[in-house]
Order: C-alpha cells, then sequence, then structure tokens
C-alpha cells in the first residue's frame, strides 16, 4: 500500500512541489525517510510516533518507508512532519487517501498530538492557490494563510482535530485573514533641534528611496535622524505588504498572521556577522538586508561592522536580492533596501571639535574611516556632516514642522514617481538606470554645464554620476519640477563625498 501527500519546500522565497509517498512493506519493522532530508526531517519520525501513540494508535508492524519526492532536491524543516503523519494514516487506512489529494500539508507535530507553527505558511499558501487546491495548516497560522488567496484553508489545532474534520464527523471553523496594521510612525522630526541640513538630505532620501550617510560627533542626533524616517515613509502598498510579509513568513517572524503597512525598520548591532546580515546559515534564512526590504536598514557605528561584512552589502545594494550559494542549493531573497548609516569622524568622536581636540589626528580619522571601502561609500547617494548641538539649540521650542508635513511632501513626490514610472519596474527615483535614467534624469543645458564641471571637479566615477542624476531628479520632484534644472543638480552635488585630496 502506498499512500501520497503533497507539501512543499522552500528555497528563498519560493515554495517548490514535494511529493510525501509512504509504502507499507513486509519485513522487519522498521521506520525510514528518504528523499535529502536534513536531522529536522530525520527526527520527524519519532515526533510522528509519539503523535500517533497519543492518539491510540500504534505503528503497523511492517517496514515504513517515507519517501520526499523528488529525491534530489533539498527538504529541510519541521513542516514535514504533518504529511508524513497523514502519509502515514492514510497508508494504514485511518483516513481517505483520495480525499487528501485535494490539499498541500504544512506543519510541526508536538508529541501530543498538536500541530504546531512553522515558519513559511504563507508561501504554501501561495503555491496552493497557483496549484487551485487546498491547504493544511496550523490553527495559529490560519490567518497568515488566507492572506494568500481565497483557497480552502484548513487550520487545524491538533492531529484528532483535523482526521475527524477530514471525516465529516465534525467541522473545524474556517479561518480569517490576520489583522492589518496601521503603522507606527515612531518619533517625530520636531523632537529634532537644529540639524536642518541633515532634515533636507533625511526628506530628499525619503522621497527617492535613497542611501543615507551621516557623519558627525556623539550625541549629534545622528540615530534620532534615522528613527524619524519610517514616520516621513509612505505605507507599503497592498503588494509590497504581501513581499514583506513572505520574507517575514520564511523567517517565522510573522506573528497571529498580521500584515502591517509600516515599512521595515532594521537596526542590527555592529557585531552582527556575515550570515546575519545578507543571509545564510546552516538553514539557509534571510538576513537583515533581507528582512529590512522594501524598508530602512539602518547601519549606527558603520566603520565598526567588519569590513567584509560591510562589502558584503555591496551586491545587495547595486541589484536589491541578495545571492546565497551553497553546495547544494543556490537560494535568492529580495534585499530593495534603502540603507542608512551613521558614523563618528573618528574613533574618539570629536575631531575638529577645539573644546575636546582628538588627541591623535589626523591619524584617528585616517584609520577609522579607512575601514569602509571606496566601493561601498561610492554607493551611498547622501553624504551629510551632522554638527553638534550646542545648548542654546536644545532650549529652542520645538521646530514648528514635524513628520506630518514632510511626510505630505515625500509622498507627493513619491507619486510623481510612480506615475512616471508605470510602465518600467522602477519603483523609485532610486532604481532608475539606463533608458529611464536618460529619459527622466537628464537636466537643462545650465544642469548640464554644470553637472560637467563638477564631474571633471570631483573626479566623480560612473556610479556616482548616475546616482548624483537620482539624488536631482528627486529634488526636482521634491519642488514639482518636471525638468531636472542648475539648481536641483548644485544641491545634489552639495551631498556628494569629495574625494580625498593627494
Amino acid at each position: 500500500m502506498v499512500a501520497l501527500v503533497r507539501t512543499v519546500a522552500y528555497l528563498g522565497l519560493e515554495a517548490r512541489a514535494v511529493e510525501v509517498q509512504c509504502s507499507l512493506a513486509p519485513g522487519l519493522p522498521n521506520f525510514n525517510i528518504v528523499g535529502l532530508a536534513d536531522k529536522a526531517v530525520g527526527e520527524s519520525k519519532e515526533r510522528v510516533r509519539a503523535a500517533l501513540s497519543s492518539m491510540g494508535l500504534a505503528l503497523p508492524p511492517n517496514r515504513i518507508t517515507i519517501n520526499l519526492s523528488p529525491a534530489d532536491l533539498p527538504k529541510e524543516g519541521s513542516h514535514y512532519d504533518l504529511p508524513v503523519a497523514l502519509a502515514l494514516l492514510a497508508a494504514m487506512g485511518v483516513t481517505d487517501a483520495e480525499q487528501l489529494a485535494d490539499f498541500i500539508a504544512v506543519g510541526e507535530l508536538a508529541l501530543d498530538g498538536r500541530v504546531v507553527a512553522s515558519p513559511g505558511v504563507l508561501l504554501a499558501g501561495i503555491h496552493a492557490s497557483e496549484q487551485e487546491c487546498g491547504l493544511i495548516c496550523p490553527a495559529a497560522q490560519g490567518s497568515e494563510a488566507k492572506w494568500a488567496s481565497e483557497v480552502p484553508v484548513v487550520a487545524a489545532p491538533d492531529l484528532v482535530s483535523l482526521l475527524n474534520h477530514l471525516k465529516g464527523t465534525s467541522q473545524l471553523p474556517a479561518p480569517q485573514p490576520g489583522v492589518v496594521e496601521e503603522p507606527d510612525h515612531g518619533p517625530d522630526l520636531k523632537q529634532v533641534k537644529g540639524q536642518e541640513t541633515a532634515k533636507r538630505a533625511l526628506e530628499i532620501a525619503a522621497a527617492g528611496g535613497h542611501n543615507f550617510l551621516m557623519n558627525g560627533p556623539p550625541g549629534a542626533g545622528k540615530s534620532l535622524l534615522a528613527s524619524c524616517l519610517p514616520g516621513i515613509l509612505p505605507p507599503l502598498s497592498a503588494s509590497e505588504a504581501l513581499e514583506v510579509s513572505m520574507v517575514q513568513s520564511v523567517a517565522g517572524t510573522l506573528e497571529d498572521g498580521r500584515i502591517s503597512r509600516q515599512r521595515p525598520f532594521r537596526a542590527p548591532h555592529h557585531s552582527a556577522s556575515m550570515a546575519a546580515l545578507t543571509g545564510g546559515g546552516l538553514k539557509v534564512k534571510p538576513g537583515e538586508v533581507s528582512l529590512a526590504h522594501l524598508g530602512v536598514l539602518f547601519l549606527d557605528e558603520m566603520p565598526e561592522f567588519q569590513r567584509a561584512v560591510l562589502d558584503s552589502l555591496r551586491q545587495p545594494i547595486e541589484t536589491g536580492q541578495v545571492d546565497v550559494a551553497r553546495a547544494n542549493a543556490h537560494v535568492t531573497f529580495p534585499a530593495r533596501v534603502q540603507l542608512v548609516a551613521a558614523m563618528n569622524p573618528c574613533r574618539c568622536g570629536y575631531l575638529g571639535d577645539p573644546a575636546l581636540a582628538c588627541s591623535r589626528a589626523p591619524k584617528c580619522a585616517i584609520d577609522y574611516q579607512a575601514k569602509i571601502s571606496g566601493p561601498m561609500l561610492d554607493r551611498i547617494d547622501l553624504h551629510v556632516d551632522v554638527d553638534p548641538v550646542s545648548a542654546a539649540d536644545l532650549s529652542l521650542p520645538p521646530p514648528a514642522e514635524g513628520s506630518a508635513e514632510v511626510a505630505a511632501r515625500v509622498a507627493a513626490a513619491r507619486a510623481r514617481q510612480t506615475s512616471r514610472f508605470e510602465q518600467t519596474g522602477a519603483r523609485t527615483n532610486a532604481q532608475l538606470d539606463g533608458e529611464g535614467l536618460e529619459t527622466f534624469g537628464t537636466p537643462d543645458e545650465a544642469g548640464r554645464k554644470l553637472l560637467m564641471q563638477a564631474a571633471e571637479a570631483m573626479r566623480l566615477s560612473a556610479r556616482s554620476y548616475t546616482r548624483m542624476l537620482r539624488v536631482a531628479r528627486t529634488i526636482a520632484d521634491l519642488a514639482g519640477s518636471e525638468q531636472v534644472g542648475r539648481i536641483h543638480v548644485a544641491e545634489a552635488l552639495s551631498y556628494r563625498r569629495q574625494p580625498p585630496r593627494a
């Protein structure tokens, strides 16, 4: 007797079809799982054995073989427990094998028969929708699965309830889609005293999705400015929220099926490893740069990160995706992020301050800033020096303009970009390239002359030249101008990093 149950394997944000085949054959009692399974899948037989025992069922005195097909596809994770148990129960004749053919099953089993949550249910639901079949999943993730589509979802709290539902003796309630959470805007820009140049650069970065670096002494407000950025960014669209939730589902951080319109804001500590930042590990998981997809990745104390870790971000920042290569798998995660970074001018932080002069200048600053490679700095569009705030500035009343006013201008600029790029794949000016940049980012005659003079004087690389044009296009959008003019180019040039003097 051979019974079949369908499930999925996760490779990045892709769910691939897997068939769980259960065979009961004469011979010495044995229970084997084959098909390139990892340790978590291999241990599934013990969880299944205990779950069936809690229901009063014993394994048949046969040679039990579970094959996960295709056999050359790596199988990782505990979500194979439920399909293995269902295939075994179908082979034993406890449940109807033909009925299970209409479903894809995912879920981990507890020793007492409960079906507990496992990562990736949202991806399984999308795959079930594409295959036009139902989904059997843990009850705790039913609301998550319902976001995928209108396919039938059976959210089972335990194995007994699921079998009774399949037999028709009782009915499990249909799950409802999870709650859509409203954005939490965080700190308001009214809390930032002074720093008008930095606030203007932050507005430009938000409007065009540009990378942004702040350089200033400790306590100048760099971290506060970065934490204000989510409050001026537009909320995620429905399709973008689904993209972000898919990454969270694979990472196992999507709780109770709640989908948020808030753009992600990730701020990893500078001790983070390369795998933590870009993804990987023994079981390949998305890293911080993917968890920040369509949002902000904030690197505080940027030079304190290991240089190799920082340089591993160069490809994701340029392409918008992370490719994790392993001997037996090649996994791709999305990583369309806005990089925001902060750093001190030197290790002690007070270079150039006459009251707290750096005793090791200029070597302290040279050694400290050299930890960030030139190609990495070249990928940052806006470079701003954040000056210390005096006690007199702190005693002033809050500024009249806060996050709400800035967010309105950012939303208007983003709306212009959405309309302009409707027929292209770009979402913001930061993604403009090739023909699109030539069409929409070319400045007028006066702007072009200034650009050519600056490119020669500042020794702009091809990448710097392109990124400067994108910033100028964003400044023009904030000003409501369809044409990029000289004044927009001049402001964009003021945010470019000056080359070191020979």
